[in-house]
């Protein structure tokens, strides 16, 4: 498929409208069931582990369908392949609601997040059709807005829903927006001619694909409930998924019709743009998950507060993105993402200055100023990634910066949760050691208490216990923090322009 020029709709508004809010509410629902787990389990009579698969499903799936995208846009064409992702998505969200066993639920969350595999990346090779070139910065800008705002939505909402209605409700949702995205974009886009090709279904590469991928998914949803390599059925998958993926890399690279074409990695961008994405992602994502967990688990916050405290991380970046979209073909791109890496980095390392007397307000205000680096975040990363891709390598492209991005976030939230497990346990061997009858501080703060009887003893413990995953969540934070500066050096690896004037295909503004 080779896009010959541009397309405008006869409402370029209502077709953004439409798009944004099927890629909105695809970002919402990887997140908007979490918190709704324990209940879901519990209403279908099932284990709190067994319920983990409504997520490990849809994350197995959506994963095996994203690097599909190319070859689906392909042999179906854009428009089509989006409409019959929302399409399906919508229906499957109703069938997700409709369910009523664990079984059920779990099979229509896998053909859920199948699905919405390509409606991202979709959405935005869609939006770099309409929008002139000019203003297809712009375009970027609103897309990394919605991919921001939605993480944070979504457990506050599916919270929400869960205690003031029923969870089914939070597939239900889906069905209006995913009939009003559907027709709209339809209607506003059915005049666009698209050329598909027909080439033979390399069978081995999706089965190649089908295996290393899914099973390595598997793997990282899993791999915290089963301790990892000490379970035999981690590393049986593991050495399985390793040896899929060896082979799936080394087929397509030979194969004259891939599935998947792992040869855009030549592209000196696409390959820098794509690791310095998945890699920011994985931290930004490790974020997400370490200090809202801390703050309930620790902190005594509630769901609800937690995610208030998150929140105004998404309060700059409806401001400002679309001032970074609309004057970011004025600026080297590689110095708007290093502004991004910097203050996200300096962010993290404000974080690793708490102790567990912060307030509410100071987690709140290092949250509005990540923000700033949210906003710098996605758009030049994209926009850099795509810089050098043409007609269909467009959708390829996005569909495997996707993939990778993705990846990234399931990596760090397996790795996250281990590693903050594994540094309390390690500072509070280290903290229990200074208790003891030679310590006369420890004695004298005991007799302070009254004796060293159980209760009091419980009572240090407990204590010990907060200031471990205190210190253990400061150790995280550091490690985001330079890890955040050490993809300064890795971004500035791409090579300008970055942006085209008008060619086919082309990612962003021009000059």
């Amino acid at each position: 498929m080779q896009d010959k020029a541009a397309y405008t709709p006869p409402s370029l508004l209502l077709a953004t409208l439409a798009l944004s809010l099927a890629t909105f509410m695809q970002v919402l629902d990887s997140t908007i069931a979490n918190v709704a787990l324990p209940t879901i389990a519990g209403n279908l009579g099932v284990s709190a582990d067994q319920g983990t698969w409504v997520i490990t499903s849809f994350a197995v799936c959506n994963a095996i369908a994203l690097p599909l995208t190319g070859w689906f846009t392909r042999r179906f064409g854009q428009l089509k392949l989006f409409i019959g992702s929302v399409v399906m998505f919508t229906l499957t969200s109703f069938l997700c609601g409709f369910a009523h066993s664990m079984t059920e639920l779990i099979i229509f969350r896998a053909m859920q997040g199948f699905f919405a595999g390509p409606m991202f990346p979709m959405c935005q090779t869609l939006l770099l059709v309409i929008f002139p070139p000019m203003k297809r910065g712009m375009a970027l800008a609103l897309l990394s807005m919605v991919t921001v705002v939605a993480p944070i939505v979504g457990p506050i909402t599916g919270g929400w829903i869960t205690d003031n209605y029923s969870w089914p409700w939070i597939f239900y949702i889906n069905v209006p927006i995913g009939i009003f995205a559907s027709i709209v974009v339809w209607t506003q886009m059915r005049g666009r001619e698209e050329t598909t090709t027909t080439s033979p279904i390399d069978y081995i590469g999706i089965g190649l694909l089908v295996i290393g991928v899914g099973l390595l998914q598997v793997v990282l949803d899993k791999g915290n409930d089963l301790d990892w390599f000490a379970s035999p059925e981690i590393i049986i998958m593991s050495v399985i998924s390793a040896i899929g993926l060896v082979a799936f890399v080394i087929w397509e690279l030979g194969e004259r019709h891939p599935i998947v074409n792992l040869r855009l990695f030549k592209e000196r961008n696409f390959a820098i743009g794509t690791t310095a994405l998945m890699l920011g992602y994985a931290a930004f994502f490790a974020i997400n998950i370490i200090l809202p967990q801390w703050l309930q688990t620790q902190m005594g916050y509630t769901a609800i507060w937690a995610g208030l405290a998150a929140a105004p991380m998404g309060f700059l970046p409806l401001l400002l993105t679309p001032i970074v979209g609309r004057y970011a073909s004025k600026v080297d791109l590689r110095i708007l993402a290093s502004m991004s890496f910097l203050i996200m980095g300096a962010s993290c390392l404000f974080r690793a200055q708490f102790n567990t007397n912060v307030d509410f307000r100071t987690i709140a205000e290092v949250q509005m100023f990540m923000g700033i680096g949210v906003a710098f975040f996605f758009m030049p990363l994209t926009t850099i990634v795509l810089s050098n891709l043409h007609g269909a390598e467009v959708a390829e492209g996005s569909g495997l910066a996707t993939f990778f991005r993705v990846l990234g976030g399931s990596f760090a939230s397996s790795l996250t949760t281990w590693i903050w497990s594994r540094r309390e346990v390690f500072h509070h061997a280290n903290l229990t050691e200074s208790v003891s009858i030679y310590n006369p501080s420890a004695v004298d703060y005991l007799d302070k208490m009254g004796g060293a009887t159980q209760q009091h003893l419980a009572w240090v413990d407990k204590t010990i216990e907060q200031q471990a995953y205190m210190m253990s969540t400061i150790d995280y934070f550091w490690i985001l923090g330079w890890g955040f500066m050490g993809l300064i050096v890795i971004i500035w690896f791409a090579r300008p322009p970055f942006i085209r004037s008008g060619a086919p295909g082309a990612p962003a503004a021009g000059h």
